[in-house]
């Protein structure tokens, strides 16, 4: 089979780290995998290097002055329509809602779902939802809103994680002691400055752990989205200085650097409201840090008690101050927890899922599931408005 991944990205978000270890995976595998992207910014290559054995497609995407959220949108997605080529590959599999706009047939990974205000965006969120013929989730809490929500079933195919390299880095004692010396005793957290990761909820709860330990900094790692969060910023900046704490932000940070941030730490923390699979999280447990989530199913569902779980900042300073306090009291169950997880099951999952599909031993590709053709148009504007997954 000819496997294409579509990622609306370079950049090191979630999704994009999701498709370039599945198809780096599935290529360990035998597997003929190309990944498609856009490349903003001038990017002509993603965030890392890429396994040799994973053809790259990067499709050139200029940047606009003053262009809003909802036309970048629709301009990604007839870019990218205008530069595939679906004829070339067996399985086309979208990895977010921009790719799966972008084609007529696909299948697609819900990793979470989100709810737009913005026209375009919730237009374009519904058809990613509708149009795909087949769907794959990370978590049975995003399968069950699926279900619930759209009545689509969907197949659950847990996230892999790198284990090995947060694992080195634990034991990296120079390394961590590096940026330590830069970064003082430090809770960190991944996903940078807005609304999904719940960072406003972290200052607060930052605010009240640092009453009791003057000493902990509070780091954030990451930050490169589509969207225009710099409302959402400047309130993050206003509250830090009415509560007086100054967070260190670092932004996008190296690919080879970010083990060893996050085996330095601390604890880590994870506060975000909306998650598929909480990859950044694992990622830390790996790397032998106590992780604090938010209480949501999806978190409580992958992590059970290999992480401790709270709310409502105080909540979240409670138990970010006894994972300071008590760093290995659920070490061994995280880092059994992060070897469960594995890139290669994760292919190899994908790639029945493919056979499948593709009528090796089941159904051919669309045969019960594919939209009528009056379902496929290429404008988002006629889809129907998201619903709210909140």
């Amino acid at each position: 089979m000819r496997i294409a991944l579509l990622s609306y990205s370079t950049k090191p978000r979630g999704g994009v780290v999701h498709t370039l270890a599945l198809a780096e995976a599935m290529a360990a595998e035998g597997a003929d995998v190309t990944v498609w992207t856009l490349g903003r910014g001038g990017d002509s290559g993603f965030f890392r290097p890429v396994d040799d054995r994973v053809a790259v497609r990067v499709v050139p995407f200029e940047g606009r002055d003053a262009e809003g959220v909802g036309p970048r949108i629709l301009r990604s997605i007839d870019t990218m329509r205008a530069a595939f080529r679906p004829g070339d590959y067996d399985i086309v599999h979208a990895q977010d809602c921009i790719s799966a706009n972008a084609v007529d047939e696909c299948l697609r990974t819900v990793h979470h779902i989100d709810h737009f205000s913005t026209p375009e965006l919730a237009a374009c969120h519904e058809r990613a939802i509708t149009r795909p013929y087949a769907h794959v989730c990370v978590s049975d809490a995003i399968a069950g809103e699926l279900a619930e929500g759209w009545g689509i079933e969907a197949e659950v195919i847990p996230n892999g994680v790198e284990s090995e390299r947060f694992v080195h880095a634990s034991s990296d004692a120079d390394g961590k002691r590096r940026w330590r010396e830069k970064l003082g005793r430090y809770v960190v957290s991944v996903g940078g400055i807005e609304p999904r990761k719940g960072t406003l909820d972290l200052l607060e709860a930052y605010a009240l752990l640092r009453s009791r330990d003057p000493e902990l900094n509070l780091v954030i790692v990451g930050g490169e989205t589509l969207f225009d969060y710099r409302d959402y910023r400047a309130r993050f900046d206003a509250r830090a200085e009415e509560l007086g704490v100054d967070p260190i932000v670092l932004g996008a940070v190296e690919n080879d650097d970010l083990p060893l941030i996050v085996a330095a730490a601390s604890a880590f923390g994870f506060p975000s409201t909306k998650e598929g699979f909480g990859l950044a999280a694992m990622e830390a447990l790996a790397a032998g840090v106590p992780v604090v989530t938010r209480d949501l199913p999806v978190l409580r569902e992958v992590f059970g008690r290999a992480v401790r779980l709270a709310s409502e900042p105080w909540g979240f300073a409670d138990a970010l101050a006894d994972a300071v306090r008590n760093p290995g009291a659920r070490r061994q169950a995280g880092l059994a927890l992060a070897r469960r997880y594995s890139w290669a099951n994760a292919a190899r999952g994908h790639l029945e899922l493919y056979r499948r599909l593709a009528g090796v031993g089941g159904q051919a590709v669309g045969s019960t599931t594919t939209l009528p053709s009056t379902a496929r148009s290429s404008s988002c504007a006629t889809a129907s408005p998201a619903r709210d997954s909140g």
